[in-house]
């Protein structure tokens, strides 16, 4: 889940650059537990993506594995910055719907949509954020196409991520190829630190330029999130203060992970 107007500070460890924390090889440990979790789930809940099935029926069960797993689902009740609180325990965000799309028992799945599923477990305190877009029945080859695009767009971006890099060549990378292959980077939402608090700094464009933005150091831990639309990158929140569309109301795709800077590189935190 993402929300780029809301940063809180995270308490704990030691203190880095602007309010932003690196953890301890204990908190990167209950890290890589609650990210094992929250991948699983996007496991569990990926055969259930099928014609016919209801957002409202996803969200129930992703609620009731969490519950049986022994966690919480962050996203049900959060509510940032004055926002009404999220009604759902994970964000369904369908077609056209960019990110934090509420479930519903009124939106039945078709063949030819694409959903993005974004879950937040909490165990023990910490958060585990991931995210991945499934497409249902048959994909038209243009969703097929964005599905894709955007899964390279995350590894690519991840695949700068190392010790003394900076966060523009994490958005570079990822803008570079999906403008490459004709489509746009939501500008708007970004990624963002992650640990006992849901959202914190840093914040991680998914454009931009290579040399500029923070250094990266090991211990620091955030997401990386792309949205990658079919069409324009312009954005539009709708009346419920959650659902975010694209403005032209073209595909928009995503796919998340939440990540470690190590001494060598980077560690991805929500593999299964």
């Amino acid at each position: 889940m993402n929300h780029s107007h809301v940063l809180t500070m995270m308490g704990g460890s030691a203190p880095a650059h602007r309010g932003i924390v690196l953890f301890s090889e204990r908190e990167l440990a209950q890290m890589r537990r609650v990210g094992r979790l929250a991948a699983q789930l996007l496991q569990h809940l990926e055969p259930l993506v099928q014609p016919g099935v209801t957002t409202q029926e996803l969200n129930d069960e992703a609620a009731r594995w969490t519950e049986a797993h022994g966690a919480i689902s962050a996203p049900l009740g959060y509510a940032p910055a004055g926002l009404p609180p999220f009604p759902g325990s994970i964000c369904t965000s369908v077609n056209e719907v960019v990110c934090h799309g509420i479930p519903s028992p009124k939106q039945v799945l078709r063949s030819g949509d694409i959903i993005n599923l974004d879950v937040t477990p909490i165990l023990d305190g910490y958060h585990g954020d991931t995210s991945k877009t499934f497409w249902v029945g048959q994909p038209s080859p243009l969703a097929r196409k964005l599905v894709e695009v955007t899964e390279a767009c995350l590894t690519r971006g991840i695949a700068e991520i190392k010790p003394g890099a900076r966060i523009g060549d994490i958005g570079a990378a990822i803008q570079e190829y999906a403008e490459a292959q004709g489509f746009s980077v939501v500008r708007d939402m970004v990624g963002h630190g992650v640990g006992r608090q849901f959202h914190t700094e840093p914040e991680i464009p998914h454009y931009g330029q290579r040399g500029t933005g923070l250094k990266l150091r090991p211990g620091m831990v955030f997401t990386v999130e792309p949205m990658i639309n079919a069409g324009k990158p312009g954005i539009k929140i709708l009346g419920d203060r959650w659902t975010t569309v694209t403005r032209d109301r073209q595909l928009s795709a995503q796919f998340e992970h939440t990540v470690a800077v190590t001494e060598t590189g980077v560690e991805i935190l929500t593999l299964p």
